[in-house]
């Protein structure tokens, strides 16, 4: 019986990106439906892979580890001032944070003001070697109620986002009942550009907002790790970060008018971040009444109505 479905996954996904720490990564091929077990094996950029079996999976950090990186290793002079994320020492905060317009923008057009998004994922310290990568490869096959075999294989080898960005990475089945192979490709791609949505379009006082990133200019693999924060401040819920693919914000008020949000995207390969700031209009549902110098209304009229009730009270009395 030959293979019936063929799949490629990234093992330990969603992942973040890391600019001064070396990184397994590892790709897995599952063959499903096969009876013998096929044989399996990986390509890169259409050339077989010489790569070094693994007979049980590692246990811990083992010699084909890559070795933890000494303090000496570290380059922060290769990180660009214009690329520094915030936070990092020496770098200036790329996206001011001016108070916000006082008041509801209640004539404005749009709600949202784009804010181009800011790679930080092109230079890398001098641990990046452009060699040839190790890689290490190791097969399995577990029997299925059916007759047939579900078949795995994984391919591990220390990332190199200098020169394993856009590689094309292949999965191979040979098969006795196959005439010509079975293949699954996959193409190892940092996130660009994402394409942020808000509802409603224009946000109310009181409004449910939903930030959501809809997609990428490119095709992204592995899968991102999303994480979205307020530029100065916290989140409306009172958390620093949230985590997914989308951020609500639960019955705005009038004070996050003009907050600025950034989604940070990334995976093993890269990272980019992308801004978007919140505009609130007014709620004609919401009715606002005069108000005094302190807009302390609800105060003044409780004292009022305390007084003018004392005054009947003593002029009925008398």
């Amino acid at each position: 019986a030959p293979p019936t479905s063929i799949s490629v996954l990234a093992a330990d996904t969603p992942a973040p990106f890391s600019r001064y720490q070396a990184q397994n990564f590892t790709l897995v091929c599952v063959v499903s439906g096969g009876k013998p077990a096929p044989l399996v094996y990986f390509k890169r950029d259409g050339e077989p892979i010489e790569a070094t079996p693994l007979p049980e999976p590692p246990v811990g950090a083992g010699s084909w580890a890559p070795r933890n990186l000494l303090h000496r290793d570290l380059d922060d002079t290769k990180v660009p001032k214009s690329l520094a994320a915030d936070g990092e020492p020496g770098m200036g905060n790329p996206f001011p944070t001016a108070d916000p317009p006082r008041g509801l923008a209640a004539e404005r057009d749009s709600v949202t003001e784009s804010i181009p998004e800011t790679v930080v994922s092109r230079e890398f310290p001098r641990w990046v070697h452009m060699a040839e990568p190790i890689y290490y490869f190791r097969h399995t096959h577990a029997p299925v109620s059916d007759g047939t075999v579900e078949a795995r294989a994984t391919l591990t080898w220390t990332l190199n986002p200098q020169i394993d960005n856009e590689a094309l990475f292949s999965c191979e089945v040979k098969h006795p009942a196959l005439s010509m192979p079975m293949q699954s490709e996959v193409t190892l791609v940092a996130p660009k550009g994402p394409k942020i949505m808000m509802t409603p379009t224009r946000a109310h006082v009181g409004d449910t907002v939903r930030i959501l990133v809809q997609g990428f200019q490119n095709e992204v693999f592995p899968e991102p790790l999303f994480t979205w924060t307020r530029v100065g401040s916290r989140l409306l819920d009172g958390s620093a970060e949230h985590d997914g693919k989308e951020l609500v914000l639960e019955r705005v008020p009038a004070e996050l008018n003009g907050s600025m949000y950034r989604c940070t995207a990334q995976n093993p390969l890269g990272s980019t971040d992308t801004h978007t700031r919140l505009i609130v209009f007014e709620n004609p549902n919401i009715p606002r009444g005069p108000e005094d110098s302190n807009g302390s209304l609800p105060g003044h009229c409780g004292f009022r109505f305390v007084l003018a009730l004392t005054l009947t009270v003593i002029l009925e009395l008398t």
